[in-house]
């Protein structure tokens, strides 16, 4: 069964950190990128970062850039996020992704989801 199960999310204050784990059942051949994105309430869902499983080539949203880094443990198929210098404006639902066909950007180029796990930062 494909499953993507994140943890480490939580409540921090304004500059806060918090890592995100995202532990990825699904069949290594399909598993070409991951991804975190984000959803606030009333916006649309927003990619955070992207990487490349086989290469390790990194790509991040502007707003995220320099205080996000996301890896990779090709051993236990998991991808992390750490978050660094957290703000207000971070506060979502952060979802994993897997198995990219396009853009990293669009979500709809993305096959796979897990669940999600929030994440709020108060000042």
């Amino acid at each position: 069964q494909v499953q993507l199960v994140e943890s480490g999310g939580g409540s921090v204050q304004v500059g806060g950190t918090l890592r995100l784990s995202c532990a990825a059942s699904i069949p290594s051949v399909r598993n070409n990128f991951m991804a975190w994105f984000r959803q606030a309430p009333g916006k649309d869902r927003e990619g955070v970062a992207a990487i490349s499983t086989v290469s390790g080539t990194t790509y991040y949203a502007d707003s995220v850039t320099g205080r996000f880094t996301i890896s990779r443990h090709m051993a236990n198929n998991t991808a992390y996020l750490q978050m660094d210098g957290l703000k207000p404006e971070d506060t979502a639902v952060y979802y994993c992704a897997a198995g990219l066909l396009g853009d990293w950007r669009r979500f709809s180029n993305w096959h796979y989801w897990g669940q999600g796990t929030q994440v709020t930062v108060s000042s």
